[in-house]
């Protein structure tokens, strides 16, 4: 049995395929899917020899044409065809005159048209031209009856678009004259507006000049003040050394709080003078690589003493690497800061550690994090304020006018990076500098 028989034997059933009038079906690009036996036999084919072959195989010539323009368009288009003349050429080459009647199906996600041709032998009671003439005749009624229908409904469409459409310019000009006062009253704002920002920036400017003129004051009478306190600190250590006569006990005991009120006046007046320099923007910064291994192993000998004395352990770790492009200056007068912050304000017996690491390509971090009270957490943006000095009642033991910090951030700010705090209430605080890294040092780069 070929290939053919046996996709014929599954597709059609026995009955449809001996039924007494031939059937075939073909997809829409003309390829037969599936015949019967009867129509084969009817055209000089053994069974399943059909399936597989174009419809222009069984067709003569005018009847390709026919089925070309007419029936498989008509077909397409209504689904279906009733009594169609229609002549198949056999496989010897004689003409087969048959009726056809189809129909268009969807199987299998696939559209189907199914033909049922029935043998015709006496050709002449049929007159192909007058069923033809019928069924143009039929269907350019219908044609004329749809196309009525159509522009019925579209004048309606019309109709209603018209009215549509008077009813949205009545909007429209409604729309226009209520824009029009919104506009009015949107120059009547913006005038306002232009009014009060004149009137913002006249005062800006004044507060501009206002803090200028601060500024210039601070720094006027920071310098007038440290003039005498640079004297008594000078007188002081005169008589301490015996200069003006020998000086008791109780006069070098005198004489020390003399000197350690005017070494922290000096200080205060110092931090005032240091603000108003940077608000002025009279602070110039010497950029140069700061190796922050090297600035520790410099400042660690400044606060040891202390520390010890506080029984504090400092602890310093820097990674390889940490190098920043900095003021050295400015960065060493950061972290002095930041651990005078950690002695003050941790108790006897804490802990201070001191951690510096590149964190990227760009960037290298210095923290400083205590074991000391802590801030609490809406308290911790204000303490780069200045003169501002967090949790007063239990600070006011130790000194400082709470411009170490406001200062500290301006400087860190003012070289390209920040300065920022976490802290828990009691556990202690974390205060990290951030500063651009020495890109020619990045430990990551890889020698070409």
């Amino acid at each position: 049995m070929s290939d053919g028989a046996a996709v014929r034997e599954r597709v059609l059933d026995p009955l449809l395929d001996h039924a007494p009038a031939g059937f075939l079906s073909f997809a829409d690009d003309g390829t037969i899917t599936a015949a019967n036996a009867t129509l084969a036999g009817m055209l000089g084919w053994a069974p399943g020899e059909l399936e597989g072959r174009r419809m222009e195989a069984i067709l003569t010539v005018g009847a390709r044409l026919f089925w070309q323009t007419h029936f498989f368009p008509m077909v397409r288009m209504h689904g279906k065809a009733e009594e169609v003349f229609l002549l198949l050429r056999a496989a010897d080459g004689s003409d087969v005159a048959v009726l056809a009647n189809a129909a268009r199906r969807e199987r299998g996600g696939a559209w189907a048209n199914d033909c049922v041709l029935i043998h015709v032998r006496e050709r002449r009671k049929f007159e192909e031209e007058l069923l033809r003439a019928r069924r143009e005749a039929d269907r350019a009624r219908a044609e004329v009856e749809e196309h009525a229908e159509e522009l019925r409904v579209s004048n309606e469409q019309l109709e209603a678009q018209a009215v549509e459409m008077e009813l949205q310019q009545e909007q429209l000009r409604e729309q226009a004259v209520e824009m029009e006062v919104q506009a009015e009253h949107l120059r009547a704002l913006n005038v306002a507006l232009q009014e009060r920002t004149d009137e913002a920036d006249r005062q800006r400017a004044a507060a501009d000049e206002a803090n200028r003129a601060k500024s210039a004051f601070l720094a006027v009478m920071s310098h007038e003040l440290r003039t005498p306190l640079n004297a008594i600190g000078g007188y002081v250590q005169l008589m301490e050394m015996g200069i003006h006569g020998p000086v008791t006990d109780a006069q070098r005991e005198a004489l020390g709080r003399v000197e350690r009120s005017q070494k922290h006046l000096l200080r205060l007046i110092n931090d005032v003078l240091n603000l108003a320099r940077i608000e002025s923007g009279r602070v110039e910064y010497m950029l140069e690589d700061v190796d922050l291994s090297v600035l520790m192993a410099d400042v660690t000998p400044m606060v040891e003493p202390q520390m010890r004395a506080k029984e504090l352990a400092l602890e310093v770790g820097v990674s390889p690497g940490a190098v920043a492009r900095a003021d050295r200056e400015k960065v060493q007068q950061i972290v002095i800061n930041l651990l005078s912050n950690a002695l003050k304000f941790t108790p006897t017996g804490g802990r201070v550690r001191v951690e510096a690491r590149r964190d990227g390509p760009s960037t290298v971090s210095l923290s400083v994090a205590d074991t000391g009270i802590g801030i609490p957490a809406d308290k911790q943006a204000s303490v780069f304020d200045p003169f501002v000095q967090v949790d007063m009642s239990r600070t006011r033991g130790s000194e400082g006018s709470g411009l170490g910090l406001a200062i500290s951030r301006d400087l860190a700010r003012g070289m390209g990076g920040d300065l920022r705090v976490e802290s828990i209430v009691g556990e202690g605080s974390t205060f990290t500098l951030t500063l651009p890294a020495n890109l020619a040092d990045d430990p990551n780069e890889t020698s070409p």
